[in-house]
Protein backbone atom coordinates (compact mmCIF):
# COMPACT_ATOMS: atom_id res chain seq x y z
CA UNK A 1 0.00 0.00 0.00
CA UNK A 2 1.19 3.51 -0.82
CA UNK A 3 3.03 5.34 1.93
CA UNK A 4 4.63 8.77 1.92
CA UNK A 5 8.03 9.42 3.44
CA UNK A 6 9.32 12.97 3.03
CA UNK A 7 6.56 15.51 3.75
CA UNK A 8 7.50 19.15 4.23
CA UNK A 9 5.73 22.50 4.36
CA UNK A 10 7.06 24.68 1.55
CA UNK A 11 4.84 27.76 1.26
CA UNK A 12 1.91 29.62 2.78
CA UNK A 13 0.30 31.82 0.15
CA UNK A 14 -2.15 34.68 0.69
CA UNK A 15 -1.65 36.53 -2.61
CA UNK A 16 -2.04 35.33 -6.17
CA UNK A 17 1.37 36.67 -7.20
CA UNK A 18 2.99 34.62 -4.42
CA UNK A 19 1.84 31.24 -5.76
CA UNK A 20 4.76 28.87 -6.34
CA UNK A 21 5.80 28.36 -9.98
CA UNK A 22 4.37 25.36 -11.79
CA UNK A 23 6.53 22.34 -11.22
CA UNK A 24 5.19 19.14 -9.67
CA UNK A 25 1.63 17.76 -9.85
CA UNK A 26 -0.73 19.02 -7.13
CA UNK A 27 -3.75 17.66 -5.27
CA UNK A 28 -5.81 20.03 -3.14
CA UNK A 29 -8.05 19.56 -0.11
CA UNK A 30 -11.10 21.78 0.32
CA UNK A 31 -13.98 21.79 2.76
CA UNK A 32 -16.16 23.66 5.18
CA UNK A 33 -14.48 24.97 8.32
CA UNK A 34 -14.17 22.24 10.99
CA UNK A 35 -14.85 19.44 8.50
CA UNK A 36 -11.64 17.79 9.66
CA UNK A 37 -9.49 18.81 6.71
CA UNK A 38 -6.18 19.31 8.51
CA UNK A 39 -6.70 16.14 10.57
CA UNK A 40 -7.33 14.12 7.42
CA UNK A 41 -4.28 15.54 5.64
CA UNK A 42 -2.12 14.63 8.64
CA UNK A 43 -3.61 11.13 8.85
CA UNK A 44 -3.29 10.41 5.13
CA UNK A 45 0.31 11.60 5.01
CA UNK A 46 1.18 9.91 8.30
CA UNK A 47 2.49 13.11 9.87
CA UNK A 48 0.77 14.13 13.10
CA UNK A 49 1.43 17.88 13.01
CA UNK A 50 2.10 18.65 9.35
CA UNK A 51 -1.13 20.58 8.81
CA UNK A 52 -2.17 22.58 11.86
CA UNK A 53 -5.39 21.41 13.48
CA UNK A 54 -7.65 23.61 15.57
CA UNK A 55 -11.03 23.65 17.28
CA UNK A 56 -11.46 27.20 15.96
CA UNK A 57 -13.33 27.21 12.63
CA UNK A 58 -11.44 28.83 9.78
CA UNK A 59 -7.93 28.34 11.13
CA UNK A 60 -6.48 27.74 7.65
CA UNK A 61 -6.35 31.26 6.23
CA UNK A 62 -4.03 30.79 3.30
CA UNK A 63 -3.10 28.22 0.67
CA UNK A 64 -0.60 25.90 2.34
CA UNK A 65 1.71 23.88 0.08
CA UNK A 66 3.33 20.63 1.25
CA UNK A 67 5.89 18.85 -0.91
CA UNK A 68 5.60 15.07 -0.73
CA UNK A 69 8.54 12.81 -1.57
CA UNK A 70 9.83 15.38 -4.05
CA UNK A 71 7.17 14.16 -6.50
CA UNK A 72 3.98 16.17 -5.87
CA UNK A 73 2.34 18.83 -3.70
CA UNK A 74 -0.62 18.63 -1.35
CA UNK A 75 -2.39 21.99 -1.09
CA UNK A 76 -4.53 22.79 1.97
CA UNK A 77 -7.13 25.37 0.89
CA UNK A 78 -8.81 27.82 3.32
CA UNK A 79 -11.93 26.43 4.96
CA UNK A 80 -15.23 28.03 4.08
CA UNK A 81 -18.47 28.66 5.94
CA UNK A 82 -17.71 29.50 9.58
CA UNK A 83 -14.42 31.41 9.40
CA UNK A 84 -14.06 33.92 12.22
CA UNK A 85 -12.74 36.70 10.01
CA UNK A 86 -13.85 39.92 8.39
CA UNK A 87 -15.95 39.86 5.24
CA UNK A 88 -13.03 41.52 3.47
CA UNK A 89 -10.64 38.71 4.44
CA UNK A 90 -13.13 36.01 3.47
CA UNK A 91 -13.68 37.69 0.10
CA UNK A 92 -9.90 37.82 -0.40
CA UNK A 93 -9.47 34.09 0.41
CA UNK A 94 -12.36 33.19 -1.88
CA UNK A 95 -10.88 35.14 -4.78
CA UNK A 96 -7.42 33.71 -4.17
CA UNK A 97 -8.84 30.19 -4.14
CA UNK A 98 -10.82 30.82 -7.32
CA UNK A 99 -7.72 32.21 -9.05
CA UNK A 100 -5.75 29.16 -7.97
CA UNK A 101 -8.38 26.72 -9.22
CA UNK A 102 -8.82 28.45 -12.58
CA UNK A 103 -5.18 28.93 -13.41
CA UNK A 104 -3.25 25.94 -12.13
CA UNK A 105 -2.36 23.48 -14.90
CA UNK A 106 -0.50 21.27 -12.42
CA UNK A 107 -3.64 20.72 -10.31
CA UNK A 108 -4.70 17.11 -10.81
CA UNK A 109 -7.64 16.81 -8.42
CA UNK A 110 -9.49 18.54 -5.62
CA UNK A 111 -10.78 16.46 -2.73
CA UNK A 112 -13.95 18.15 -1.46
CA UNK A 113 -14.50 17.11 2.16
CA UNK A 114 -18.01 16.80 3.61
CA UNK A 115 -18.92 15.99 7.21
CA UNK A 116 -20.74 12.64 7.39
CA UNK A 117 -22.58 13.78 10.54
CA UNK A 118 -24.62 16.41 8.70
CA UNK A 119 -28.13 15.61 7.50
CA UNK A 120 -27.82 17.31 4.13
CA UNK A 121 -25.47 19.11 1.76
CA UNK A 122 -25.55 22.80 2.58
CA UNK A 123 -25.46 25.84 0.30
CA UNK A 124 -21.75 26.48 0.86
CA UNK A 125 -20.86 22.97 -0.27
CA UNK A 126 -23.10 23.25 -3.33
CA UNK A 127 -21.57 26.63 -4.18
CA UNK A 128 -18.13 25.03 -4.07
CA UNK A 129 -19.23 22.24 -6.37
CA UNK A 130 -20.49 24.83 -8.83
CA UNK A 131 -17.24 26.80 -8.60
CA UNK A 132 -15.25 23.64 -9.31
CA UNK A 133 -17.50 22.87 -12.29
CA UNK A 134 -16.96 26.38 -13.64
CA UNK A 135 -13.21 26.07 -13.09
CA UNK A 136 -13.21 22.74 -14.98
CA UNK A 137 -11.32 21.11 -12.11
CA UNK A 138 -11.90 17.41 -11.53
CA UNK A 139 -12.98 16.83 -7.95
CA UNK A 140 -13.89 13.93 -5.71
CA UNK A 141 -16.07 14.09 -2.62
CA UNK A 142 -14.73 12.67 0.63
CA UNK A 143 -16.95 12.01 3.64
CA UNK A 144 -15.15 12.66 6.93
CA UNK A 145 -15.85 11.42 10.46
CA UNK A 146 -17.77 8.35 9.29
CA UNK A 147 -16.90 6.62 12.57
CA UNK A 148 -19.24 9.07 14.31
CA UNK A 149 -22.41 7.99 12.46
CA UNK A 150 -24.53 4.86 12.17
CA UNK A 151 -24.30 2.65 9.11
CA UNK A 152 -27.81 3.72 8.10
CA UNK A 153 -26.94 7.41 8.32
CA UNK A 154 -23.72 6.81 6.39
CA UNK A 155 -25.61 5.05 3.60
CA UNK A 156 -28.19 7.85 3.51
CA UNK A 157 -25.39 10.42 3.06
CA UNK A 158 -23.80 8.36 0.27
CA UNK A 159 -27.07 8.09 -1.66
CA UNK A 160 -27.90 11.75 -1.08
CA UNK A 161 -24.50 12.84 -2.31
CA UNK A 162 -24.57 10.55 -5.34
CA UNK A 163 -27.83 12.17 -6.45
CA UNK A 164 -26.32 15.64 -6.13
CA UNK A 165 -23.09 14.73 -7.93
CA UNK A 166 -24.98 13.59 -11.01
CA UNK A 167 -25.77 17.27 -11.62
CA UNK A 168 -22.12 18.35 -11.48
CA UNK A 169 -20.03 17.61 -14.59
CA UNK A 170 -16.60 18.01 -12.95
CA UNK A 171 -17.41 15.63 -10.09
CA UNK A 172 -16.25 12.04 -10.05
CA UNK A 173 -19.00 9.59 -9.06
CA UNK A 174 -16.84 7.66 -6.57
CA UNK A 175 -17.14 8.87 -2.97
CA UNK A 176 -14.44 8.07 -0.41
CA UNK A 177 -15.54 7.53 3.20
CA UNK A 178 -12.91 8.33 5.83
CA UNK A 179 -12.13 8.70 9.50
CA UNK A 180 -8.95 10.29 10.79
CA UNK A 181 -9.55 8.59 14.15
CA UNK A 182 -10.04 4.93 13.25
CA UNK A 183 -8.28 4.94 9.87
CA UNK A 184 -11.28 4.20 7.67
CA UNK A 185 -10.52 5.04 4.05
CA UNK A 186 -6.96 6.28 4.61
CA UNK A 187 -5.40 3.63 2.38
CA UNK A 188 -7.94 4.44 -0.33
CA UNK A 189 -7.01 8.11 -0.07
CA UNK A 190 -3.29 7.31 -0.29
CA UNK A 191 -3.71 5.06 -3.33
CA UNK A 192 -5.89 7.65 -5.06
CA UNK A 193 -3.43 10.46 -4.40
CA UNK A 194 -0.53 8.27 -5.51
CA UNK A 195 -2.36 7.41 -8.73
CA UNK A 196 -3.48 10.90 -9.74
CA UNK A 197 -0.13 12.49 -8.92
CA UNK A 198 1.70 10.16 -11.29
CA UNK A 199 0.16 11.17 -14.63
Amino acid sequence: MARFNLCEFTAGVNRHDALPPYSLPEVAFAGRSNVGKSSLINAVLGKRDLARTSQTPGRTRQLNFFRIDETFFVVDLPGYGFAEASKRDIKQWTQLTRDYLCGRPTLRRVFLLLDARRDKINEDDQAWMTMLDESAVTYQCVLTKVDKVTQAHHQMRIEQLQAVLRRHPAALPEIISTSSDDGTGLDVMRSTIFSVSRY
